[in-house]
This record gives structure tokens, C-alpha cells and sequence, in this order.
């Protein structure tokens, strides 16, 4: 028996959702604490331009990015588990 006879074939798009979205979050989490431990944002630059947004904003949109990057790779992951017919 494999593993992937063990997955449910009609998964909620609420489940799914949750699936994907939740890891992402913690991932992204994970990612901006370590990111923005390392780089300071008011001394990013950005093609030869020093970034023109206050420390918050930058930490949100670095947030939201890592957790649009890591939502994708969950999504990516969530589609290649569903079966092939």
C-alpha cells in the first residue's frame, strides 16, 4: 500500500486552503525573522536606488513576499500530491 493511496481524492478548497496557507505562514515567519536579523531595511537598495519606506513597511512587505513565495511552493506541493487519473 502506498502513501499516496492514504490521501483523500475531494479535499475541501477550505481544507486546501488551510493546507497551504498555514505552513506558508509559519515559513514566512521564520524567513522575515531571520532576513531582516541579518539586513537592516533602511539600508537596502534596490537597482542603485536606497529603499524610501519607514522600518515597518519594509518588514511587511518582506513578510507578505516570503509568505507569497512559500504559498506557492505549498500550493506547487499540494498539486503534485493529487492523483493522476
Amino acid at each position: 500500500m502506498s502513501n499516496s493511496e492514504n490521501l483523500p481524492e475531494n479535499i475541501s478548497l477550505k481544507t486546501r486552503l488551510m493546507v497551504v496557507l498555514w505552513p506558508a505562514f509559519l515559513v514566512a515567519c521564520l524567513a522575515t525573522g531571520v532576513f531582516f536579523s541579518l539586513f537592516d531595511p533602511l539600508e537596502m537598495i534596490v537597482l542603485d536606488e536606497r529603499l524610501q519606506l519607514h522600518a515597518l513597511g519594509a518588514y511587511t512587505i518582506g513578510f507578505l513576499l516570503f509568505w507569497l513565495l512559500a504559498a506557492m511552493s505549498s500550493l506547487l506541493t499540494s498539486l503534485l500530491l493529487q492523483k493522476v487519473d
